[in-house]
C-alpha cells in the first residue's frame, strides 16, 4: 500500500475491458486504478464498489446500461478476478487486494 493524494492508504489494481466493452471506456483496454484501502464505513473496497467507481470515474460512454444493470454487471459479461471466474471468489462481495487484475469480458456480439 502507498499513500494517496489525500494522505490515506490506497490499493492499486489493474482493470481490463475486452469483447467490445473497451468502447465504453474511451477505447482503452487496460486501466491502472487506485482505490482507498478503507472506505468511509471502515470496510475494504469490493467489486461492487469498483463497479460504481468505474461508471462514475472511467466510463466515457453515457450508455451505462451496456455495462451495469441493477447495480451489477449486466448478463453476458464475464468477470475474472486474477484469471478466476468471479463466481468462485464471491462475486461483487470480493474484497479487492493490492495487485489484483480484474477483467470484464463481453460475450454479447451484435450482428
Amino acid at each position: 500500500m502507498t499513500e494517496s493524494v489525500n494522505g490515506g492508504p490506497i490499493i492499486s489494481i489493474t482493470v481490463e475491458f475486452t469483447g467490445g466493452l473497451e468502447l465504453l471506456f474511451a477505447n482503452e483496454r487496460k486501466h491502472n486504478v487506485s482505490l482507498p484501502a478503507q472506505l468511509d464505513d471502515g470496510s475494504r473496497p469490493n467489486i461492487a464498489y469498483l463497479l460504481r467507481y468505474l461508471v462514475d470515474n472511467l466510463m466515457k460512454d453515457q450508455r451505462k446500461e451496456m455495462f451495469i444493470m441493477e447495480d451489477n454487471v449486466r448478463p453476458g459479461i464475464l468477470v475474472l478476478i486474477n484469471d478466476a471466474d468471479w463466481e468462485l471468489e464471491g462475486e461483487e462481495k470480493y474484497e479487492l487486494q493490492p495487485g489484483d487484475n480484474i477483467v470484464f469480458v463481453s460475450t454479447l456480439h451484435g450482428g
